[in-house]
């Protein structure tokens, strides 16, 4: 599994800088800037430099992605993180994922996708004895207070 260099974002400006245009470009000039550094940085003309053949599958992708009206849309809304979530539930899903994401993490107040142990954590993890110290009172001459 390849190790991602930058982590997912919403921004929707990183493709669009690795072609070296900005982002509200049309798709002529995606094809020039594409054609350019593919020229540029092909690993044919590069044998010796691994850098470069990073570099050609970066441009690559942001070609595909950019020259695809969808895949555009979706990147131009979401970024890289809806691009994920296109290749993981297909792109007509991503707007009820985020929904869906967004209505469980305010329901829940936990916003990090996991199964709710972050709320939990404290009751799921204790022996009995500890678990029933938190979750039952006891009196004590100056008023209940829980052991812990």
């Amino acid at each position: 599994m390849d190790q991602r260099q930058r982590s997912l974002s919403t921004s929707g400006e990183s493709l669009c800088h690795s072609l070296g245009l900005d982002k509200n470009t049309t798709s002529d000039d995606i094809k020039k800037s594409y054609r350019k550094l593919a020229l540029k940085y092909h690993f044919d003309k590069n044998p010796d430099n691994p850098e470069a053949a990073d570099k050609f599958k970066e441009i690559n992708k942001a070609q595909a992605i950019l020259t695809d009206m969808t895949k555009r849309n979706i990147y131009d809304n979401y970024g890289s993180l809806g691009l994920y979530l296109a290749e993981q539930f297909g792109e007509e899903n991503v707007n009820t994922y985020l929904a869906l994401f967004v209505f469980c993490s305010l329901l829940t107040c936990c916003y990090c996708c996991c199964c709710l142990r972050c709320c939990f954590n404290q009751f799921y993890f204790l022996p009995l004895p500890d678990l029933e110290a938190k979750l039952f009172p006891v009196f004590c001459p100056l008023g209940f207070k829980a052991l812990s």
